[in-house]
């Protein structure tokens, strides 16, 4: 197995407390092949079937859920290491509530989700790994509900502010998205983000420059 790819699968949850060795022996066992997609290619559409166990083994996927009205929200982001809706594999009702696409060029590890459970019936750890990235993803959505329906604006922008800053492990933090990025994840318009940035500035509690902000006052976040 190629270098890069056996590098993604052991930062995969999945394969979590396995030697490379032991990761690369599982593959080679199983079916499985790669898909390579170009950049702002759709992978799914919201309420298209989730048909495959797929794995990013290279690049990003952006994950977007459209309103009635057209407005979109990035719900979020999938890396190399990143199984594609987990949550989705083996459910009765499988259509993917979130439309899909590249942010650039991506590689993915594709399996059968038969495949995917001749391993689960196979192999433990990868079972209860796979059981923990299930109990993960509802803990994250949980969060992400309380964030989106009940924060106000000011009380979203503190709460990435404060993730990110334990994320970085520094009060001066980097921003990777862009303004619109982020207003977009939180379901909010991009003045609204800019506006209180700049109210948190004018009180002393951060300082922007770029995407370079540096929290100085973390209790009033």
């Amino acid at each position: 197995m190629e270098t890069g790819i056996l590098k993604a699968l052991k930062a995969c949850m999945l394969f979590e407390g396995m030697h490379d060795i032991e990761i690369d022996m599982l593959m080679d066992s199983v079916n499985h092949r790669l898909v390579q997609l170009g950049k702002n290619e759709i992978y799914k559409l919201a309420g298209e079937p989730c048909a495959h166990a797929d794995i990013v083994v290279g690049g990003e996927l952006v994950c977007r859920m459209t309103s009635y009205s057209g407005k979109q929200v990035e719900v979020s982001r999938l890396g190399a290491g990143d199984i594609i809706a987990p949550a989705f594999i083996f459910a009765r009702n499988n259509a993917m509530p979130v439309s899909v696409e590249t942010a650039g060029k991506v590689s993915i590890l594709r399996m059968r989700p038969e495949t995917l459970k001749q391993i689960l019936d196979t192999h433990e750890t990868v079972r209860m790994n796979f059981i923990r990235i299930l109990s993960d993803i509802d803990v994250f959505l949980t969060r992400k509900m309380k964030v989106l329906s009940l924060f106000t604006v000011r009380e979203k922008v503190g709460y990435m502010l404060l993730e990110e800053v334990g994320k970085q492990g520094s009060a001066t933090i980097q921003l990777d998205r862009s303004r619109q990025t982020i207003a977009d994840s939180f379901g909010i318009q991009k003045y609204s983000l800019l506006r209180v940035l700049a109210e948190m500035e004018k009180s002393g509690i951060i300082r922007v420059e770029g995407k370079t902000i540096t929290v100085l006052d973390r209790s009033k976040l």
